[in-house]
Parts: structure tokens; C-alpha cells; sequence
């Protein structure tokens, strides 16, 4: 192809390309800083000049390389000399700040938007002649990202890329070699593009566009001649049908049906290589591709769908609940033998040995193969789940596919969860003694998405999308079993499975509580450690979600939990006191009395050890201090007997450790003591109040580390739980606290734009990431958690306190009524609407309170309700705004402006409930079905809201016209989803 810059750039380009790859910092930062600067001058000569090096370069590196970097600067802002540093080069992970929130949505213009239409005639040129003969696969597969980007974006600027869609449909059709490149790469990459980019197809003929997908997915060329899935025609056939369908509208939908069935068709003969001999010349793939391997990476790319569009896969339910299940499935294994050496071997007894399982008898590292075939089972089970996550009713109402469908996972998950190994528990050489030892508080990513968590994950999310009625007979055709197993790894995954189900089938297992206590009882005697754990673990987690079990079987729960806070092994000792504070937050205050001696007197032990206490374990600590804060908290004044014992030990953290490794233990402390404080009274805790808040004091003016990411959130909760405690009297304290929460609640969102790929950024800590433009933003979390708690304090201040609040009266306003539009935290609102009818209280017994003050609460609450979407908000700003009327006397306080302005606002609000309302009253029942948990919930809000608005009126008149509006916009509520739901269990 003729050259399409000047020699001499194209000479200076390869230098400064080579200099980007190179080891040396400084070299790199230069070669960066050239790039911008030529890019800020002649943008158009220098991206012509780099995609034209992506088809001339000698070496496959270079070429993806600069097809990489070409994709990344297309796309970014408009560069400028003086603004851009290396730090915008595409190896920049640190994030720079953007001014506000509002300029995101601002238009954002880059390069492309730049170039000349000359230019971009070129630029689409170079591409296309690199698609059509780059002789590399790898680099091909660039060029078509790049070639996706850069259609996608000129389409939604109003370009249509015609000689794309023409060139890509014909290389569909290539069957030989063209321009050095094989028939099967040519049409694998064309798919791909469709796939990168499925606008090209959605506007054609719906039977034209079918016959070439369906084409690609009956592809001829053999599976195992891949050396990669990706390489694969079918496979990209595959990924681009997938994105057709999935952005295709209600009517391409209706006439694309039949394209299920060659879908589908792709999954059976990769199955069928898997079970061929393993030496057959035919069925091997090349550079290590397994086709295991390639059938996973086929589920991988159609799971996408299930989410999207599950009603495609409905009249394929048999077929496919015969195809997956030897997936799922491990083959039959009764395992071996207990023996007076080995009483507990490996095995699963009620269950199969998975296929491919390493021998048990000896500690083995997974090969491989056997890696694979569990990623294959993973990704079918994830494959079946998400068409249950996404629509319930389709297994619930085909009774005979939904009971095998629901069985085979269950049984999957179960299976799966026993699959622990003891001399590697996660993956890493340690056994037993390792897990034994290390810190449960810093579970390990590899713990986390170690296959017998993912299983169990799996089967959470299962009963949460099924319910009761569904997951509970087929989990209990195994769980007693499992329970009776002599492996320890089968009962530690029974008791783990009833825990992992109890949220979503809490409603239907209540009502056999009882069956599940004797099940659960016994194992905290097992003789293995995790076993016991595992009781723990289930009983804490069935305490949090089916409260009625603490009511009725606290006995036989208390009589098994206290003697473990005793157990030998600290891990075990620890997580009973752990499932404890879930027992202690649900618990009546009568029915702890009797257990509280036995308790505090078990908990103390294990904080001060008379034996050896230099071997006490710190997360064994600060797990005792946490429990005793919850006990405290559900004891009440009844605690005050262990306060001498208890209080000191706490004040003594704080004065003397001081170490890095105390910080965890530190924290406990604080939060600790505001506990006990507040459930003790004021005359007990009085004599240690000036001495505890001395020390928070120390500690809130002690140089900042930046390693204790947590110290600002339990310094404000300690400090909002010492003013409840104090109540008047926390007053002279205020100006050491007000000016540090002042500023933490008048903070602006953190939100910053990165110029790296998406999966980078999400690495980072308490960030969270949004795409835009092409671009991406993080906003930083756990800033705004810390403005939300600081808003949270001030409310406990404001009530506490009240006209002791004033001289700070101001300046919380001032931070409060802009934050009521603060649309990054719901409960930053939320605070701020709680608080204003607080302050405003606070003015007036103080005699602070000034008619500006008055008028701005007012008007910013009726502004922010006339423009509010969100009901469940709306509901808040309404009992606000009814709050602070009444407060300041009355409706007689409202001139006619304010009146006229409210009713205004709520017949807005009215019209746009009703119009939701109606609207989801005329969508067909089929599509209610698997959302009337969500529309309950959503129905029960706007109920919430017009209630609100109902006495808000009412104040203002009480015949008022607008309410028989409110009355017609109830009944516009079918009040349908909240009695189907409980009626499903």
C-alpha cells in the first residue's frame, strides 16, 4: 500500500515507538512526552503515520503495538502541550482529578473528533488493508479491536463505515488463502468485527444477517485445527451472535429464534472431543488448547445471553438439561476406606469424586488438565445459573425440566463444596496447621475464589433467585447425609450449604427449624476443626437471616455456642464469638440475662488469659472486644456489673498499644467502649468519660497513617456513641470534634479519570469505576462513606444536644442543604433530610435560628421534591418538610408563595407516579414474573411517599383537592407483587 505520511515522519515515529518499549524510565518518559507534543501539533500526520507503521513494521510486536496505542489515542482528550505529562501515557495508573462531577457530562472531544475527513478516509484505508493481510493472527485481532472503536464511535457521531460492512461481509465468504492470509482467518476475523461491532448488521436485512451468522456457526473448518478458541471460526461466529442478539430489538428478536438452534449446535462435538481418546490425531488441538478448554470458552461467550435475553433458551431447556449435566456432574466414586490409620480419609461417600480429581491419598498439585476441567464445570454451572438469576419462572413453572435443572446444580454446588483439600486448603502448601494458624480477618483472594467458595457463592445465588419451595427439597435429599459423612470435608460442606442457603429460603426453612437444629447441634462436637468452624459459621449466618430461630431454640444454640468460645483450637474459639454478635443483635434482652454470666465470663478469659498471655492471638482479641461491644449493647444497664472488669482493659489499649500491628485491636477498643458506655448510663460511665475522650482526642491529633484507612470512621462512631452516653455533658467537648467533622461533611466527591484500561483500576481499594466517552472515571467510596457517617454523627449531636448545638448551628446548615442533591449516597441524604428539622429545632431553643435560615431550608426542600425521582427519598423529603413546618408553627408560617410552590412540586410528583404506575400496569404478566420481589419493594416506596405527601397536604388543608389525586394514584398500584411473593415462599 502507497505510504500516506512523509518518509521522514514515518522515520521519526519508528524511533520514538521504539524508544515507548524500551526498559529505561527516562527514555520511555521522553519518547511519551514527544508523542504528546506532535500529537498536540499535527494530529492528523502522526495517527496516519502510527496506523501506517501497524502495517509496515517489521516484527509482530511493533505492529500490535502500535495498533494498541493508535485504539488508546484515538480516543482520549484533545492533548495540549502544557497539560500532558507521561503520566497520560497508556502505562499511567495514576489517577488525575477532574474539577467536578457536572464536566463529566459535558461534551469530551479527542483526536478522532480532530481529524480531517481526509484523514479519517485514510485512517479507515490503513485499516482495512491491515485486516485483510495481516498475515498474523495475534496482530489481526488488534487490528479488529481498533477497527471496532473506530467504528462504533463514528457511528455515534453520524459516520457509517460502508466499506467496512462491505469488506467484512466478504471476507465471510473466503474459503482460500487471500493476500498471504487463510480463508478461516480472514472469515474468523470478520466475525469478530461484527462481534466488536454489531451496528453494522442491525439496520440489514434480519434473514441476510442470520444466513451469514448461521454460515460461521456451521463453519466447516475443525475444531481442534484451532490453536486457540479465539482463532476459531465458530467461535467468533459465536461471540458475534451473541452481540446481535443481544442488541437486537423486540421484532429482530421474534425472527431470529431459529438462530438458537446452530448456537447451540457449536456446544456438542466439542463435547464429544473431550471423551475421545487422547491420542487420537484428529481430535487434538495444537499449542496446548485443550477442548476442554474450547468448550469453556464457548459457555464462557454464551452466558452473556442468558442474562440478557434467558426467553431465547426456553424451548431448548430439555435439550440442554440433557447436554450439561455430565459437565456438572463428578463421576461416581464411593472413595476409600476408613482404616484405623487413616479413620478420616479423603472421599466424598454420598457424592462422586470429581472427575479428574487428583488422588486424595497423597498431597498432589492440580495439573493443568484437572484446572481445566474444574473451569469447565464452573462455567457450565455459571452457564444454568445465570438463566435462573434471570428468570426464576421459566424453571418454576416447567415443573419437570425446573426440578431436574434445579437438582443437577444443587447437587453440582454440593459436590463441589466438599471438594476441599486438607494439605492444601486453598491452593498453597500448609494443610490443616496452615489454616490453623493464619488470621481469618485477612482472607486471602485465593481462599475467596478457590473453587469450593465459588460453589458455594453458586448456591447462594441460587436460593436467592429460586426461594424456599424450589432449593430446599433437593438440598435436603443430601445435606442429613453429608452431615453423617465420615469425611470431614462432606459435613463441613453440609453445614456451609445450609448457611449458603438460608437468606433465600429463609421464609420456608422456619418452618422446619427444628429438623435443621439437630442437624446443625451435634457438630460442634466433631473432631475436626473445621468441621466445628463450620457450625459456627452456620449457626451465626441462621441467626442473621431466620430470627425466629433465636426466640425458639436459644437453649439448645447457647448450650452448643458458649462451651466453643472454650474450644482448644483459637480459630474455632474465635468464630464462636463471632457467631455470638449475630445471636446478640437478634435477641430479646430477657432471653440473654440468664446466659450472660457463662458469656462475659468465657470472653474475658479469652481476652486475658491467666495462663500464657503473650500467646493469645490479636485477631482472637479483637474478635472478644467486638463480641463483648454486641453483648453490652443487647444487655444494656444489666452489664454494668462487668464494666470494672472490662472498662480498664479498653482503656489500657488505647493508652499502650500503639504499635502498627495494634491498629485493628485499637479500633475494637474505641468502638468497644462507646458501646459499653452507652449501655452502662451515664453515672457508671462518668468517672472514665474525661480519661476516654483524652485519649480519642491523643489519637485524632497523633500524625496521620496512611495505613489505618479506618481510623477516621471509628473515631467519628466513637465519638457519636460517648455524646449519646454523656448526653448534656459531652458539650464541652464539641470543639475538639465539630471542626474535623465539619470538614470531612463538607467534602466533595472524589472522582478522578484514568487512562488505563478498566480491570486496572478496579484493582484499586475503595474506588469504584464508571466508563463514559470512551473514557474512565473512579470515584473514590470510601470518601463519601466518611461524609455520610460524619452527616450521621451530626444527627446524634443535633438530637442529643439540641440548643447546646447552636454555635455550630450555621455552619451545618450552610454543608447540609446543597448535600440534600448529593446524588453519589443515598444516605448522605437520607442524613441530611433527618437533620434539618433537627437544626432547625436547635435554633429555636437556642434563639439562633434567623429567617434566612428559615427560608433557605424551605426552599431548598420544596426545589429539591419538585426534581426528585428516587420514591424512597421522596417519601423522606415530604415528612422533612412536614417536620420543619410544624416545628416552626404551623402552615400559618407559610405565605402563599411557599404554599402555591408545595402543591405545584406534588402535582408534578403525582404525574409521575402515576404514569409509572400505569405503565408497568400495561406490561405483559410474563414479564412481572421473576420481578415481584423488586416491584413489591418498589410499590411499597411510592406508597411510602404519597403517605407523605398526604399529611403534607393535610397540614396545609384538609379537604385539600390534591388528595382524592393521591387516593386514584394509589389504587393505581396493583398491590399484587407483595401477596404472589409470599405466596411463592
Amino acid at each position: 500500500m502507497e505510504p500516506v505520511v512523509p518518509p521522514e515522519i514515518t522515520a521519526e515515529l519508528t524511533q520514538i515507538l521504539s524508544n515507548l518499549v524500551l526498559g529505561d524510565n527516562e527514555i520511555r518518559s521522553n519518547a511519551e512526552k514527544a508523542v504528546n507534543e506532535r500529537l498536540a501539533h499535527a494530529p492528523d500526520l502522526y495517527l496516519l503515520a502510527l496506523a501506517q507503521f501497524s502495517i509496515a513494521a517489521d516484527t509482530e510486536v511493533m505492529r500490535s503495538f502500535s495498533l494498541v496505542l493508535l485504539r488508546r489515542l484515538l480516543f482520549r482528550p484533545v492533548p495540549t502541550p502544557t497539560t500532558l505529562s507521561s503520566t497520560d501515557s497508556a502505562s499511567s495508573s495514576t489517577p488525575q482529578p477532574v474539577p467536578s462531577f457536572h464536566s463529566l457530562s459535558a461534551p469530551r472531544l479527542s483526536l478522532f473528533d480532530h481529524l480531517t475527513t481526509s484523514a479519517l478516509t485514510n485512517l479507515e484505508r490503513l485499516l482495512l488493508h491491515s485486516l485483510s493481510h495481516e498475515p498474523a493472527a495475534s496482530v489481526r485481532r488488534k487490528t479488529v479491536d481498533t477497527i471496532s472503536d473506530v467504528a462504533n464511535q463514528g457511528m455515534l457521531r453520524g459516520r457509517p463505515w460502508h466499506a467496512l460492512q462491505a469488506q467484512v461481509f466478504s471476507m465471510t465468504q473466503a474459503t482460500s488463502a487471500t493476500n498471504g492470509v487463510a480463508g478461516e482467518g480472514l472469515r474468523e476475523s470478520a466475525y469478530r468485527v461484527f462481534a466488536g461491532c454489531p451496528n453494522l448488521v442491525m439496520d440489514l436485512q434480519t434473514d441476510a444477517v442470520l444466513g451469514v451468522l448461521g454460515k460461521g456457526l456451521r463453519d466447516e473448518q475443525s475444531i481442534d485445527a484451532c490453536s486457540l478458541a479465539s482463532n476459531c471460526v465458530r467461535y467468533a461466529a459465536l461471540l458475534a451472535s451473541v452481540a446481535y442478539l443481544s442488541h437486537a430489538d423486540s421484532h429482530q428478536l421474534a425472527q431470529s429464534l431459529s438462530l438458537m438452534y446452530p448456537i447451540l449446535d457449536t456446544l456438542p462435538p466439542l463435547a464429544h472431543s473431550i471423551n475421545q481418546p487422547s491420542g487420537s490425531a484428529t481430535l487434538t488441538s495444537t499449542e496446548d488448547k485443550t477442548p476442554t478448554a474450547h468448550l469453556q470458552s464457548f459457555l464462557v461467550a454464551l452466558t452473556p445471553l442468558c442474562s440478557a435475553h434467558p426467553n431465547l433458551f426456553h424451548p431448548h431447556l430439555s435439550a440442554l438439561l440433557t447436554f450439561l449435566p455430565p459437565l456438572l456432574l463428578a463421576n461416581t466414586d464411593p472413595g476409600p476406606t476408613p482404616t484405623v490409620r487413616a479413620p478420616y480419609p479423603t472421599g466424598l461417600g454420598s457424592f462422586a469424586t470429581p472427575t479428574g480429581s487428583p488422588s486424595r491419598e497423597s498431597p498432589v498439585t492440580e495439573t493443568e488438565d484437572e484446572e481445566e476441567g474444574q473451569s469447565l464445570r464452573l462455567s457450565a454451572l455459571e452457564f444454568m445459573l445465570s438463566l435462573c438469576e434471570a428468570r426464576p419462572s421459566m424453571f418454576k413453572k416447567s415443573v419437570n425440566v425446573g426440578q431436574g435443572w434445579i437438582a443437577v446444580m444443587v447437587r453440582a454446588c454440593l459436590e463441589g463444596m466438599a471438594e476441599l483439600d486438607e494439605e492444601s486448603p486453598y491452593g498453597t502448601p500448609g494443610g490443616l496447621s496452615r489454616w490453623l494458624a493464619e488470621d481469618p480477618t485477612t482472607s486471602s483472594a485465593a481462599e475467596n475464589d478457590s473453587p469450593p467458595a465459588l460453589y458455594e457463592q453458586s448456591l447462594d445465588r441460587l436460593a436467592c433467585a429460586m426461594g424456599g419451595k424450589v432449593i430446599l427439597p433437593p438440598s435436603f435429599q443430601y445435606i442429613p447425609s453429608m452431615m453423617a459423612n465420615y469425611d470431614w470435608r462432606s459435613r463441613h460442606a453440609g453445614l456451609m450449604a445450609i448457611a449458603a442457603i438460608a437468606e433465600g429460603t429463609g421464609k420456608v426453612m422456619a418452618n422446619e427449624l427444628g429438623r435443621v437444629v439437630e442437624l446443625v447441634v451435634p457438630m460442634f462436637k466433631d473432631s475436626h476443626p473445621r468441621v466445628r468452624y463450620a457450625a459456627c459459621q452456620c449457626v451465626g449466618q441462621l441467626c442473621t437471616d431466620i430470627e425466629d430461630i433465636i426466640e425458639q431454640y436459644h437453649e439448645q444454640l447457647f448450650a452448643v455456642l458458649i462451651p466453643a468460645l472454650e474450644d482448644p483450637e483459637p480459630r474455632v474459639h474465635s468464630h464462636a464469638a463471632a457467631a455470638l454478635i449475630n445471636f446478640c443483635e437478634g435477641v430479646e434482652r430477657n432471653t440473654l440475662l440468664p446466659y450472660l454470666d457463662p458469656i462475659v465470663q468465657r470472653l474475658l478469659k479469652l481476652l486475658n488469659p491467666e495462663a500464657d498471655p503473650t500467646q493469645v492471638q490479636r485477631h482472637v482479641q479483637e474478635q472478644v472486644i467486638t463480641t463483648l461491644a454486641m453483648v453490652a449493647d443487647a444487655s444494656e444497664a444489666t452489664f454494668a456489673k462487668y464494666y470494672p472488669s472490662i472498662m480498664p482493659l479498653l482503656i489500657n489499649v488505647l493508652r499502650n498499644a500503639s504499635g502498627a500491628e495494634y491498629r485493628k485491636l485499637r479500633l475494637k477498643a474505641m468502638e468497644c467502649a462507646g458501646l459499653i458506655a452507652i449501655a452502662v448510663g451515664r453515672e457508671i460511665f462518668r468517672p472514665d468519660s474525661n480519661t476516654l475522650v483524652e485519649l480519642l482526642i491523643r489519637i485524632q491529633k497523633s500524625p496521620l497513617d496512611p495505613q489505618d484507612t479506618q481510623l477516621s470512621h471509628y473515631l467519628m462512631g466513637t465519638w457519636a456513641k460517648i455524646c449519646q452516653a454523656m448526653g448534656p455533658e459531652f458539650e464541652p467537648y464539641l470543639p475538639a470534634v465539630m471542626p474535623d467533622l465539619l470538614t470531612t461533611a463538607s467534602m466533595k466527591a472524589d472522582v478522578s479519570v484514568y487512562d488505563e484500561d478498566e480491570e486496572k483500576v478496579e484493582e484499586r481499594d475503595g474506588w469504584e469505576t464508571v466508563n463514559m466517552d470512551g473514557q474512565t472515571f473512579g470515584i473514590r467510596t470510601a470518601a463519601i462513606e466518611e461524609k455520610c457517617q460524619a452527616f450521621e454523627t451530626m444527627v446524634i449531636f443535633a438530637s442529643t444536644l439540641n440548643a447546646r448545638y447552636a454555635p455550630y448551628l450555621a455552619q451545618s446548615l450552610e454543608i447540609t442543604l446543597p448535600a440534600l442533591r448529593f446524588y453519589f449516597h443515598d444516605g448522605v441524604r437520607e442524613a441530611c433530610a433527618l437533620l434539618l428539622p433537627m437544626l432547625l429545632h436547635c435554633g429555636q431553643q437556642s434563639g439562633t435560628l434567623t429567617d434566612q435560615m428559615i427560608a433557605a431550608t424551605l426552599q431548598q426542600l420544596i426545589s429539591v421534591i419538585s426534581d426528585e425521582q428516587d420514591s424512597t427519598f421522596l417519601a423522606s423529603l415530604y415528612k422533612a418538610l412536614d417536620d420543619c413546618v410544624k416545628l416552626l408553627g404551623g402552615p400559618s408560617v407559610l405565605n402563599a408563595d411557599y404554599v402555591n410552590a408545595i402543591v405545584q412540586a406534588t402535582k408534578r410528583q403525582l404525574h409521575t407516579l402515576a404514569q409509572k404506575r400505569r405503565s408497568r400496569a400495561a406490561r405483559p404478566s410474563s414479564f412481572l414474573d421473576d420481578d415481584r420481589e423488586d416491584l413489591a419493594l418498589l410499590e411499597e416506596m411510592e406508597d411510602f411517599a404519597l403517605e407523605e405527601m398526604a399529611k403534607v397536604l393535610s397540614m396545609l388543608n384538609s379537604n385539600h383537592e390534591l388528595l382524592v389525586a393521591i387516593s386514584s394514584v394509589k389504587e393505581l398500584g396493583t398491590n399484587q407483587y407483595q401477596t404472589e411473593l409470599e405466596e411463592d415462599g
